[in-house]
């Protein structure tokens, strides 16, 4: 069967509440058995939302799961409850505690300290690869990841400079493919010949450019409000420009040597949603549990100033679809209406988009499944349930050629 370019996914007309936990506790429910170990896919489609531990260590706490969508722009009420530096764990919104899926830390050392990442299910099953987006950490698939198949093992990791891994020594400056170079080293760690990668944003870009040098090791490419690649700058005056800048802003940062501003937990989240309109204060309450250390001032934000400064690697029309080919019919790209790729809503700036989805359907419609589904920027975060069995449906099919 031929899937067309484009398929518009309607919003679920249904969503689940639990009631309001009483004050000072936390729901508990029953752990689910862990998940069959699993071979060449992901196998069945129970999911992962009952019992948690959000995090590890001192200060983990149970508490449970809220499936249904998001109110937009909740307030938010945050606490600590791990003093660990570069940790902070905890957040309740409305009254209630979200179980985000049982979970366990992992650190995976590098010549400049290590690189940070949380995991699913059990690591005899099939091996998922999660890159999340600039200036975000692996928080941003806490809620997706527990409504994915389970007989799948799904590893979120933290980009150097971002979250709980480690800055990147002095000096050095956060270039695109050093991303990539943090994708291959968790590989290597993990001992994983063959997986599938699933990138949201820049992640997917750091997840197209993986595929593009290693297709031998990648089995199914999953972007989320991505389109795998950068376009490279028309005028060459623009592409200096942009050179010249990432220079420039380094050597700025260290000649100010700026101590990172401590802010309260609603100051912090606050200035987060201000730059994030795309989330909701939920999201961004999550996102800060990870991005964000306690310190005696107030929260202090866990990612590297320097990560502003990347040189990103950029083609042309032609290589991105060049290289798209090397994984086609094992590709699920899926924008969302709202989000920042939808062709008739770019401005000038973001025209690389328009012209890489206009490329895609005409040259690679029949291998690549193209969704649009409604929700913004961060639709995996907010409403997971919207995109959620459409991944499913894809990690789940066996055969060469997934179809939705």
């Amino acid at each position: 069967m031929q899937m067309q370019a484009l398929r518009k996914v309607p919003a679920p007309a249904h969503s689940f509440h639990l009631p309001q936990a009483p004050q000072g506790r936390s729901w508990v429910t029953p752990g689910a058995p862990e998940p069959a170990g699993g071979g060449g896919g992901c196998r069945g489609s129970t999911c992962l939302h009952r019992q948690e531990v959000c995090g590890s260590g001192e200060g983990a706490r149970l508490g449970c799961c809220d499936r249904g969508k998001s109110q937009a722009r909740r307030k938010a009420k945050l606490w600590a409850i791990n003093k660990i530096p570069g940790t902070y764990l905890s957040a309740a919104l409305q009254g209630h505690h979200f179980i985000l899926g049982m979970f366990s830390e992992l650190k995976f050392p590098v010549p400049w300290g290590h690189v940070a990442a949380k995991a699913w299910g059990s690591s005899e099953g099939h091996p998922v690869l999660c890159l999340h987006g600039w200036l975000d950490n692996a928080n941003t698939f806490d809620k997706l990841i527990p409504l994915l198949p389970r007989g799948c093992y799904y590893v979120a990791m933290d980009f150097s400079g971002h979250g709980l891994s480690s800055h990147r020594p002095a000096g050095s400056p956060y270039h695109f493919l050093d991303y990539v170079t943090d994708v291959r080293r968790v590989a290597a760690a993990l001992q994983w010949r063959r997986f599938t990668l699933m990138g949201h944003s820049m992640g997917g870009s750091v997840a197209g450019m993986f595929c593009s040098l290693y297709p031998e090791m990648v089995d199914k490419l999953i972007l989320l409000e991505s389109l795998g690649f950068m376009l490279a700058a028309e005028d060459t005056d623009a592409w200096l420009k942009s050179k010249r800048m990432v220079i420039d802003r380094l050597l700025s940062l260290e000649a100010k040597q700026q101590t990172p501003k401590a802010r309260s937990p609603e100051a912090a989240l606050q200035r987060l949603l201000e730059a994030n309109r795309h989330l909701t204060a939920e999201g961004g309450a999550i996102l800060l549990q990870r991005g964000a250390t306690e310190t005696p001032a107030g929260l202090v934000y866990n990612r590297d100033m320097r990560v502003r400064t990347q040189s990103q690697e950029a083609f042309t029309v032609e290589q991105c679809v060049e290289l798209l080919q090397k994984i086609q019919d094992r590709a699920l790209i899926i924008l969302a209406q709202d989000g920042l790729l939808v062709p008739h809503k770019l401005d000038s700036r973001n025209h690389f988009a328009k012209t890489l989805q206009e490329e895609f359907e005409s040259t690679l419609k029949e291998h690549i499944q193209l969704v649009e589904v409604p929700g913004s920027h961060f639709v995996h975060l907010n409403e997971p349930e919207v995109v959620s069995g459409i991944i499913s449906n894809f990690l789940t099919v066996q055969n060469t050629r997934a179809r939705l």
